[in-house]
């Protein structure tokens, strides 16, 4: 293919994101809560990222884990998060909200994407949840969208890549397809190459141990090590998919 493939790197932290730009990542989708698939990061969070970041800085706006149906205090909740994010300077919002039904909630989510402004959109992986994946898509594209995050519905990427290149075909160059899920250095080139989509998203993550040298037993579920993303891990998945065919 002509052209550079692109390299999105979540980031569940500032540190996350400072690693990921080291190793090569193209742009940060910066959240919290990686466990549980990941939520709004803290204003605090988003404004010292902004200003250390030199690549383009996306946010989740998602007010808790669990499902991608939304009530009106927490669609308040995104509408806030989408104004903080504009008044901080980021490039863009990842978003997403379905009905019971499983289909994309079109009312709220035209009301995310016009909170949203000028940043740009990508529609998050609500979409994998969707009862029909392409007319999750065709509803996605005329909400204005630039991009859709997808494993193809499966459990990773490389599951779902044959979904994945039906996608991308279906969405021509009306969105992009970032396929996302799984992802590694051993993998990502394959995928790409499987899924035909030129946007790929990771996390890179690797465990931090604890530097502290107390630690009271009774805590144990408190003082943990964590996990975040490692600027070699990032290098490693920008060389395989710079070596993809």
């Amino acid at each position: 293919m002509s052209g550079r493939r692109l390299l999105e790197i979540a980031s569940n932290s500032v540190a996350s994101a400072l690693a990921a730009q080291a190793g090569g990542a193209d742009r940060i989708e910066l959240f919290d809560n990686l466990a549980q698939g990941g939520t709004t990061p803290s204003r605090g969070s988003v404004a010292v990222a902004r200003d250390r970041l030199r690549i383009p800085l996306f946010v989740l706006i998602r007010p808790r884990p669990g499902d991608f149906h939304y009530d009106a205090q927490e669609t308040e909740i995104m509408l806030r998060d989408i104004e903080s994010c504009r008044q901080l300077g980021c490039d863009g919002v990842v978003i997403g909200a379905l009905t019971m039904d499983g289909d994309v909630d079109i009312p709220l989510c035209r009301e995310l994407v016009a909170a949203a402004g000028p940043l740009g959109i990508t529609f998050h992986r609500a979409f994998d949840a969707a009862r029909d994946l392409p007319s999750a898509m065709e509803q996605v594209i005329n909400l204005g969208c630039q991009r859709i995050l997808s494993s193809g519905g499966a459990a990773s990427a490389m599951a779902g890549s044959h979904t994945l290149r039906q996608l991308a075909t279906q969405a021509g160059d009306r969105i992009r397809v970032m396929a996302g899920a799984g992802l590694d250095a051993g993998n990502i080139a394959d995928v790409t190459v499987q899924s035909g989509c030129n946007e790929l998203h990771a996390s890179a993550k690797a465990s931090r141990t604890s530097p502290m040298r107390h630690h009271n037993p009774a805590l144990a579920g408190l003082e943990n090590d964590w996990v975040q993303s490692d600027a070699e891990l990032v290098s490693a998945l920008r060389r395989a998919l710079d070596q993809a065919g």
